[in-house]
């Protein structure tokens, strides 16, 4: 592995474990069930997925070039995380615990899967992030395609690592985390990060208009 290869890495597996509303959606997932937290951290890695094919793409360049564009996204990716706040904390109003939602259902992995891919998806920094970053690793000389989806398949695999982990790190503690006290005090920091996250999201393209 060449020198510049072992670099992205550290580079990608820092942004990759950056705390943030992937990482708190796991969280949540996970305290339901590990089923649930880590078919969450398979649909964020779907969405990396679909990021890092975007930017080879050159897509992403699009949106880099449409401010409008940027900042729609932009806010339909925080009020997708809002929405997930929100909802967590409306759970806990009628002390009814998030973690009772999906246990034991046949579908259970749907929904947190499908939570773990629209979060990603969404955040259309990624994208703009992958376009910025990839080039810098991309040798001038010899193809670039290749080498780029070298560089996309790494920043995936870490999420497929790192995610689960969390999960399942989370569902390994979550004897103690699921006892009502304390999974009303989880459900309610991550509804509460969750919440915040998805206002400064909403935040900053309306300040940037």
């Amino acid at each position: 592995m060449d020198a510049q290869l072992i670099a992205f890495t550290g580079v990608a597996a820092g942004m990759v474990a950056m705390p943030g509303a992937d990482f708190t959606v796991v969280v949540r997932n996970a305290l339901v069930s590990r089923r649930a937290g880590v078919a969450c951290a398979l649909g964020i890695a779907g969405g990396l997925l679909l990021h890092t094919a975007l930017a080879v793409a050159g897509v992403a360049a699009v949106l880099a070039a449409v401010p409008a564009l940027f900042r729609a996204l932009q806010l339909l990716g925080g009020g997708y995380v809002l929405y997930l706040g929100a909802r967590t904390l409306w759970s806990l109003r009628g002390h009814r615990a998030v973690v009772a939602e999906t246990t034991g259902t046949a579908s259970s992995a749907v929904r947190p899967l499908r939570q773990g891919f629209v979060t990603n998806a969404l955040n259309p920094k990624a994208p703009i992030t992958f376009l910025s970053l990839l080039p810098q690793f991309v040798p001038a000389s010899g193809p670039a395609l290749p080498r780029t989806l070298l560089l996309a398949l790494i920043v995936v695999v870490l999420a497929l690592l790192w995610f689960p982990a969390v999960a399942l790190l989370v569902d390994r503690l979550g004897r103690r985390l699921r006892e009502p006290r304390a999974a009303r005090a989880v459900e309610g920091v991550t509804g509460a990060a969750l919440t915040l996250l998805g206002v400064l999201l909403l935040l900053e393209p309306l300040r940037a208009a």
